[in-house]
């Protein structure tokens, strides 16, 4: 696929042009959501291609700090593959085991999600090339990171940081004039509800203690 023809327009919706590299790139991201709702592995190579993909949509918009944030993605995505593959531990069902954070690991995605939006809000204020909306954008992007990380060691609270990334990341999209990555957002939102329940009552499930004389 050449990046010419990913940056045709697809089609208009509310009055603006949806270009196929963001159309292609949110349905596999899209994709990648449900795939880490069913706790398969398959869920970080779907991410790392609409990262991949995400970069022509963003330059075309002329988002630096968007291409950015999808490189770092990117190296998220192969970080979260290696961890599911290497370092995770799997359940008898074949999917990776899942479990709420320590206060201790919620206290560290916390700050580091509160410094990093501070830095990077910092750093598009100085740059504005890099973005027209800094602060929003700053806090998108960390906030996609942070759950990435979290995503990646199976924590429950990987939901609740998309949650909070939707909020913002649904009118920002719009704003930018990426109105199929705005859609697709609302439909992040909704995955990411039924993906919390799912999650949380398999991390419950897990955390119960065997029942007398039930196999181990």
């Amino acid at each position: 696929m050449s990046g010419g023809w990913l940056q045709g327009t697809a089609f208009t919706v509310f009055d603006q042009r949806v270009i196929w590299s963001d159309l292609i790139g949110n349905s596999i991201g899209l994709a990648a959501l449900a795939l880490g709702w069913r706790r398969s592995v398959w869920t970080w190579p779907a991410q790392l291609l609409a990262g991949l993909i995400l970069v022509t949509a963003n330059a075309t918009a002329e988002l630096a700090g968007g291409v950015g944030k999808q490189l770092v993605v990117i190296g998220v995505a192969l970080f979260g593959w290696y961890q599911w593959t290497r370092g995770g531990h799997r359940t008898r069902d074949g999917g990776v085991a899942v479990r709420f954070a320590t206060w201790r690991e919620r206290g560290l995605l916390l700050a580091g999600t509160g410094l990093g939006t501070l830095a990077v809000g910092l750093l598009f204020t100085s740059l504005p090339e890099l973005s027209w909306n800094p602060w929003p954008d700053a806090y998108v992007f960390v906030g996609t990171v942070a759950a990435m990380v979290a995503q990646a060691r199976g924590l429950v609270e990987f939901w609740f940081a998309w949650l909070l990334v939707d909020l913002v990341g649904v009118p920002l999209a719009f704003a930018s004039g990426l109105a199929f990555s705005g859609l697709v957002y609302v439909l992040y939102f909704a995955l990411a509800l039924l993906g919390l329940r799912d999650w949380w009552l398999r991390s419950r499930a897990a955390s119960r203690p065997p029942l007398k004389g039930a196999p181990a």
